[in-house]
């Protein structure tokens, strides 16, 4: 894969949710989903095959069944907003799985943005969307702090409809 491709430097740096290069707006919502394995793995799979983003009504184009380093993915807004993005990285583990991908040039935005749910020790499933980004359009530029309103919106909807993912058919999470 070809860093080459990508708008911004630092390519998988979201792997540590704390960094944020300079000139970047960082981002980071927590959403907890539920408690126990069940709602892990029901988690899992719906962010892993993209179910969360179909879920979410916004447009997704990708030839992968799943989220993986290298797959090509379009991200479509009301029809009309394309937004082209290649994965990073992917993690799957015990109590750990998510994916970032990167922008690519015709992206909105310039940066990368991590989806990650993790089962804390105590049981607790939770899902952090972080992110690093800035305006690579004249359209997010104009729209300044309106713009980073609407992306927080966006980290908080996935949090609230992965939460409903991850419990459908569970009597108690």
């Amino acid at each position: 894969m070809s860093s080459a491709d990508f708008t911004y430097d630092h390519v998988g740096a979201t792997r540590d949710p704390g960094f944020c290069p300079p000139g970047f707006h960082p981002l980071r919502v927590r959403t907890r989903l539920g408690e126990g394995e069940a709602v892990f793995r029901q988690a899992a799979e719906a962010l892993l095959t993209w179910e969360l983003h179909r879920e979410l009504g916004v447009g997704i184009e990708t030839g992968a069944d799943r989220a993986a380093p290298g797959v090509d993915v379009t991200i479509t807004l009301a029809g009309v907003v394309r937004a082209p993005c290649r994965v990073v990285w992917t993690v799957e583990e015990y109590r750990r799985a998510g994916w970032a991908y990167g922008t690519l040039t015709g992206h909105p935005e310039s940066g990368e943005e991590a989806f990650v749910v993790d089962r804390t020790g105590d049981g607790t499933v939770w899902l952090t969307v972080s992110a690093f980004s800035r305006p690579a359009r004249w359209y997010s530029r104009a729209g300044g702090p309106a713009t980073r309103g609407l992306q927080h919106a966006y980290a908080r909807r996935c949090g609230k409809t992965l939460r409903r993912l991850a419990t459908r058919g569970l009597e108690e999470f």
